[in-house]
């Protein structure tokens, strides 16, 4: 749980960086990957995580710039579109906890899908969802073929353009 801005603005710069290091190497072929058919694809992921930080977002009483699932439910074709929604929306979050929130109201508890939670866990869940998608479409973009970016360090790519030996 937070339980300063700072802490938080701290963090979620760093993981929407990263979030947006993984938007910007995907390519439009690559929106339509999904691990089995009828999956969950790369495009629907890079989109649901867009679309839940104005969603979780407004159920906490923040007012996020970005879409929803509800205001535009199919996902975008142009990876480029998605990686700019992100990254308006990103902002827009930072913006919103620092402009609405305080240190002291972190505590404070919202209902959040049929709980209660204090403000300061839902910003960690914020960062841990998109966190968790993340990972799913590090996997579908080395199915797709796309270069996969190091998040928490280097990538198996970027490791070999370093001349080192990937770990197996």
């Amino acid at each position: 749980m937070f339980r300063s801005i700072d802490d938080f603005a701290t963090e979620w710069t760093q993981e929407s960086e990263s979030t947006l290091k993984v938007l910007r190497n995907l390519t439009d072929a690559s929106l339509a990957q999904s691990i089995v058919p009828g999956g969950r694809t790369l495009g629907f992921l890079a989109w649901h995580v867009t679309c839940t930080l104005a969603e979780m977002g407004g159920h906490a009483g923040l007012a996020i710039e970005g879409p929803t699932d509800k205001t535009h439910p199919a996902a975008p074709t142009s990876a480029e579109e998605i990686t700019a929604q992100y990254e308006r929306a990103a902002a827009s979050v930072l913006s919103a906890v620092q402009s609405a929130w305080t240190d002291a109201q972190l505590a404070d508890k919202i209902p959040m899908y049929g709980e209660e939670w204090p403000k300061g866990i839902m910003l960690k869940a914020l960062i841990s969802h998109q966190a968790h998608h993340r990972g799913q479409m590090t996997v579908l973009m080395r199915q797709a073929g796309v270069p996969v970016p190091g998040v928490y360090g280097p990538s198996r790519e970027e490791w070999e353009a370093m001349g080192v030996p990937p770990l197996p």
